[in-house]
């Protein structure tokens, strides 16, 4: 996912737009690593020891990984899974 993240962030430089992850690995040292080697510029949060069942995707129900939403400046969610969509 880390290249469509990428291209999303790129294709949104002059729009106001954040991208934060969700990283869903059990181990935290792990997570450090990719993030610094996969150099990511953008906002990553650890779902805890649990995993993919950790509170973050439990509150979110989040059921499978990667799942990608589109909340607004408000928190409004206006999508769920745009895995290849285009955003203007």
């Amino acid at each position: 996912m880390y290249g469509h993240e990428r291209s999303l962030v790129q294709q949104m430089e002059d729009k106001p737009f954040a991208i934060i992850g969700v990283n869903s690995d059990r181990d935290m040292e792990k997570i450090r690593k990719v993030c610094e080697t996969e150099d990511l510029s953008w906002r990553s949060f650890w779902n805890g020891p649990d995993g993919t069942r950790g509170p973050i995707a439990k509150r979110w129900n989040v059921s499978s990984w990667p799942t990608i939403y589109l909340l607004d400046h408000e928190g409004v969610i206006h999508a769920k899974n745009l895995r290849g969509a285009q955003l203007d």
